[in-house]
């Protein structure tokens, strides 16, 4: 069992850990594959999410709204479509509109009362600040993907994060969704994580890249987490 009496910070992924973002992948896709004649399981779809973005987010930094068109975009050649300008439009435009997950924001409050609270997500600045009006608490701050010129699991995001913060990493502890993306990169650094393992069509992955890795505590709501941390 985690010592949590040894952080003084959490940092949290954003987009599938405080906000229910395969429900908002899935309002903004299927419209679009329903209007193109094609349709898929959810777990598929999902499947296909996460291949593409990870792709378009390799490389050279871009911004994610760029990402998001390219999802799209690849989304029409895998398929033998051809997306419309409005629906490359739509995916990036859609994640303002994104809702945090009905447990999200009574146990960011109650951490809170503990903790600094930090996100570290893969975003551009803007979309950030659309989405943090809906989580219910001041953030001692965040690195988004913009600000770091680069994408976790890059470790850059996690050092800047740390150094914005002013603490060591073993005062830190990272809580994601994504195995890949999160749990792996802050091991790597020596910052012990919570893997939130929520309910999704696709287990274990969801809308994430599926990867192999141990975090120090695997919980399936951030309900779960502030009952055993704060």
């Amino acid at each position: 069992m985690l010592d949590f009496s040894r952080f003084q910070a959490l940092t949290f992924d954003c987009y599938g850990t405080l906000i229910d973002w395969e429900s908002g992948i899935f309002a903004a896709m299927k419209p679009i594959l329903d209007a193109h004649g094609k349709s898929m399981s959810d777990s598929q779809l999902l499947e296909l999410y996460a291949e593409f973005e990870v792709a378009a987010e390799e490389g050279e930094y871009r911004p994610y709204r760029e990402v998001l068109r390219s999802v799209v975009q690849e989304f029409g050649k895998r398929l033998h479509f051809t997306p419309t300008e409005n629906e490359m439009r739509s995916l990036p435009n859609s994640v303002a509109s994104w809702k945090p997950f009905p447990d999200t924001i009574s146990a960011l409050q109650k951490l809170a009362t503990r903790y600094r609270l930090f996100v570290i997500s893969n975003i551009d600045d803007d979309m950030f600040a659309a989405t943090r009006k809906h989580l219910g608490v001041s953030f001692a701050g965040a690195v988004t993907a913009q600000q770091a010129r680069s994408y976790k699991p890059s470790h850059n995001n996690f050092r800047l994060a740390l150094q914005r913060l002013g603490l060591r990493n073993d005062e830190v502890l990272h809580v994601g969704q994504s195995i890949y993306h999160d749990v792996i990169p802050a091991q790597s650094l020596r910052i012990a994580t919570v893997w939130v393992n929520r309910p999704s069509p696709r287990p274990n992955a969801g809308a994430a890249r599926a990867a192999k890795g141990k975090p120090d505590l695997e919980v399936n709501s951030l309900a779960g987490l502030a009952e055993l941390a704060a």
